[in-house]
């Protein structure tokens, strides 16, 4: 039976950060295991960015944070529903873990220019920039035979950067192309791909050993204390003994059941990779882990396309619905939300009840826009020309566009009248688009109150249909703040670690960033991957 001092459950940002960090710490003999045929998870297939207050990036170009002021600001947000050791590990320990990986490692950060936080005017909020940060473009030839087996999003190519993308400020036109040729031919990637690539380096080069196809069913017990791991792979199944496992195998979105179970409203369109289907969180349970933040996800608002190649995919609403010339309306007809508010914010818009028909009431919502936002802006790479895709609901009119798509014309009539006059006024006084510095930050690029405003007035009239999507679920395990899997008593159960969506997020329901996501997996990655490494030593 193979041994490993320190096991590590899937190949994301967490699972990757624990491992290099275990071997970083003193760790001998630490493995990787992933369920999938590719490595990298969700992450790979992100944004990349991480959300960490008071970086070193920070101080070096004199933007002021501290430790007080961003805990203020994730207090501000709490609700009551985010426990104060694990906010206090992550704002301690974020800033030397970036320091670390940088210090140790491939991994190196650099600030995403002006991107504030995603609620900049409560207390404690970022308005300038600084707290988000992303791995400049990797070579990904310096992966080996690894560099085809990265998991990649359907949405955006790997050669761009966030501020390139529609997850970050662009593009309002088509990135140019001699760029993207260029990093194309040396396969320089960013984002998620960077931020994976470089992770998947320092693994490679600390000869940390990855295995992939192999699923983790059943973690091995005595007494109460962790001894090792039931895989099974395409072999057969494998055990292996180890005195420490760290469980990052991602959320359950891909799991009816589980979803059904205990999220807390509809989530028709993960976005995630399809092998998260709760894995860690059933071994976890069996294992005895109490359990916290089940009813929560990584909320984004998502909208169903066709690709090249036929299928229909699932499509991040990000800066689209925040451009001028477009707001998102219910079956009434009716706005119901800030169209400009963070997308995991957004989630609770479709959670609102109607309490006399029990109905939700902003299901099914569509986006509302205009020939005129196709021309200026394009969604998903479509720009008004030509014939309508397949997945865009195309009129002459307002009420015959209701009519297809089935709300009720009269209240879109009057709702995109009464837009038109706020657009013109710059002054949204329903929802107050437009006043956040986290709405100006996208829009057009103008950064005004302007940035996110403007009339639908171009016929002819289009509409699609947005529903709740999940970057993930953020519900799992309760941890203390050394990454540590709890019992029912509160007690750490001896050699289980979790890190990443499986674990129960320090973050409760709110995401305070860009990079509010991996930010927390990197951090608890690194904590986690410590921890084990330094129990190793206290045994020897």
């Amino acid at each position: 039976m193979d041994y490993f001092e320190v096991v590590v459950l899937g190949s994301g940002a967490a699972a990757l950060a624990a491992a290099v960090s275990a071997s970083g710490h003193g760790a001998e003999v630490v493995g990787v295991f992933e369920k999938a045929s590719v490595l990298g998870g969700t992450s790979a297939m992100s944004g990349g960015m991480i959300w960490i207050p008071g970086n070193h990036h920070m101080v070096n170009q004199k933007i002021y944070d501290s430790r007080e002021t961003a805990l203020e600001y994730l207090n501000s947000l709490s609700h009551g529903r985010m426990r104060t050791d694990l906010l206090e590990a992550y704002v301690d320990v974020g800033p030397s873990m970036v320091q670390w990986f940088e210090d140790n490692s491939e991994v190196i950060f650099e600030i995403v220019e002006s991107f504030p936080d995603y609620h900049p005017e409560n207390p404690g909020g970022n308005q300038i920039g600084g707290r988000s940060l992303e791995c400049p473009l990797f070579p990904f030839d310096e992966l080996g035979e690894w560099a085809d087996r990265i998991s990649q999003s359907r949405q955006m190519s790997p050669f761009l950067l966030m501020n390139e993308t529609t997850l970050g400020r662009g593009p309002l036109s088509e990135s140019p192309k001699e760029i993207l040729k260029l990093r194309s031919e040396n396969n320089l990637r960013g984002c998620g791909q960077a931020l994976i690539g470089r992770l998947l380096k320092s693994c490679l080069d600390r000869e940390i050993i990855i295995e992939i196809e192999h699923q983790a069913e059943e973690l091995i017990i005595d007494n109460g204390i962790v001894q090792g791991v039931r895989f099974d792979t395409p072999s057969g199944i494998r055990e292996v003994t180890t005195q420490c496992v760290i469980i990052a195998t991602g959320g359950f979105e891909w799991n009816k059941n589980l979803v059904d179970s205990f999220i807390r409203g509809p989530l028709h369109r993960p976005v995630s990779i399809e092998t998260n289907t709760g894995d860690g969180l059933k071994m976890a349970m069996r294992a005895g882990a109490a359990l916290g933040n089940m009813q929560e996800a990584w909320w984004v608002p998502v909208i169903d396309i066709t690709n090249d190649e036929g299928t229909t995919i699932p499509w991040m609403v990000n800066r689209e619905r925040v451009n001028p010339r477009c707001i998102m309306v219910n079956k009434d007809g009716k706005r119901f939300a800030n169209e400009a508010a963070n997308y995991n914010a957004f989630g609770a818009a479709f959670h609102q009840l109607d309490p006399g028909t029990f109905e939700y009431k902003n299901i099914p919502a569509w986006m509302i826009f205009d020939q005129e936002y196709l021309v200026r802006y394009g969604l998903c790479r479509y720009r008004g020309e030509g014939q309508v895709p397949d997945w865009l609901t195309a009129a002459d009119t307002l009420p015959e566009l209701a009519e297809l798509i089935g709300c009720d014309g009269l209240g879109l009539e009057e709702t995109v009248e009464c837009w038109n006059a706020q657009a013109a006024d710059l002054d949204d006084n329903d929802f107050h688009r437009g006043k956040s510095v986290n709405d100006t930050h996208w829009g057009d690029g103008t950064r005004t109150t302007a940035a996110t405003l403007g009339p639908i007035d171009k016929a002819p009239y289009y509409a699609i249909e947005v529903k709740p999507g999940a970057l993930g679920t953020k519900g799992g395990p309760q941890t203390n703040s050394k990454a540590q899997i709890l019992n029912l008593d509160g007690e750490a159960i001896q050699g289980l670690y979790a890190a990443g969506n499986v674990m129960a997020s320090a973050m409760g329901m709110a995401y305070g960033g860009a990079g509010g996501t991996l930010g927390p997996c990197m951090v608890f990655g690194y904590i986690a991957g410590k921890h084990s490494a330094e129990q190793l030593v206290t045994k020897i």
